[in-house]
């Protein structure tokens, strides 16, 4: 058996993800919470069999449970989570254990699926480095054209980046990233509208970048930074942010496909609106209900991913059945509660042989 120490990360991630208590999970494997404890906090080492009914209520492979702390990279310190000051410290924890998990699965996967990535993410010194010249040498990098930023999803998907969305039901999180080795890993909020995930996705854009391997007492802010030079390049919108009004906000939403909160604050830090003004748009905001869900975000091109179902697709061609493809990622039952979204899309697999 493995180290019990890995065995405990990997059980106590996997048991937070369900958002599961020790009792909880206990009861269901039919164990006392107290070796439950000691098996998570690595003291104790569980029989064959008890693995087996651990793994069967978290809905996991035992091989999962077992191996799935050997993955090169698997614990991470540097997860990044754009979040409200008012969320609730047990639904960040729960929601960045369900990162870990998606990590550990994507680890498994990667064992046998080599991704090819058209671009690679760069990494900067944000004390060298400032934020927004970060965001202009990765446009430039990626060779993006001038202006808004069309299909956000598919340019970072080309770089090797996985996107995951989940309803993170009430918590006030929007996304969560992690780097897997060389490739990292973005949990998004599917609740949110789509001007909201984009600008968290190039927020965590900014934190991969400027945050993995420097530390820094203004992580928030510089990601903030990086993400409106990356969606809003000042060279370009700067022009059109003068004498800014509710009319033209709904304007400048279409067509940058970013909130009208976020246009307002990029005219603010580029110093092209008065504290007066700002407060008066966002009174007019307030006045209908807009801070909280504006106008026009139905209307943008959805944002989602398709990174995962290729990698089902690829899977499916060369032969695998949707079991294997679930056991090869330490899924339990495929038909299930399949959290981790390595489905093809094909219909000719849904049944397992």
């Amino acid at each position: 058996m493995k180290p019990a120490s890995d065995f405990g990360e990997v059980l106590t991630t996997a048991r937070q993800a369900r958002g599961l208590t020790q009792e909880q999970l206990a009861t269901a494997a039919g164990i006392s919470q107290g070796a439950m404890s000691r098996y998570e906090n690595g003291s104790r080492e569980p029989e064959p069999e008890v693995v087996a009914r651990l793994a069967d209520a978290l809905g996991v492979t035992v091989h999962f449970l077992l191996n799935a702390g050997r993955s090169r990279g698997a614990w991470a310190i540097d997860v990044h989570m754009r979040r409200r000051k008012t969320a609730k410290p047990t639904d960040w924890k729960r929601l960045e254990a369900r990162l870990n998990m998606h990590r550990l699965h994507a680890c498994q996967l990667y064992e046998e699926v080599s991704l090819r990535a058209e671009q690679y993410i760069p990494r900067f010194d944000p004390f060298e480095t400032p934020p927004a010249d970060a965001a202009r040498l990765l446009r430039m990098q990626w060779k993006m054209p001038v202006g808004p930023v069309r299909t956000l999803v598919r340019w970072i998907e080309a770089a090797g980046c996985l996107v995951i969305e989940e309803d993170f039901g009430p918590a006030r999180v929007d996304g969560l990233t992690q780097w897997i080795d060389q490739h990292p890993i973005i949990l998004l909020n599917c609740r949110r509208p789509t001007d909201r995930k984009r600008l968290t996705l190039a927020h965590e854009m900014g934190h991969l970048c400027l945050h993995s391997e420097v530390v820094s007492d203004e992580l928030e802010e510089q990601a903030n930074a990086f993400a409106a030079e990356f969606l809003m390049p000042a060279s370009v919108i700067r022009p059109q942010l003068h004498n800014l009004t509710i009319g033209k906000l709904l304007d400048l939403k279409r067509e940058w496909a970013v909130s009208m909160q976020a246009l307002i604050e990029r005219a603010k830090d580029l110093r092209l609106l008065t504290a007066t003004h700002r407060a008066n748009l966002y009174k007019y905001l307030s006045a209908r209900g807009w801070v909280t869900r504006e106008p026009v975000s139905d209307d943008l091109p959805e944002e989602s991913a398709s990174l995962p179902r290729n990698i089902g697709d690829a899977l499916s061609a060369r032969g695998l059945t949707i079991g294997e493809i679930a056991d090869l990622v330490g899924i339990a039952d495929p038909e299930g509660d399949y959290a981790f979204p390595f489905r093809p899309s094909g219909p000719r697999l849904r049944s397992i042989n």
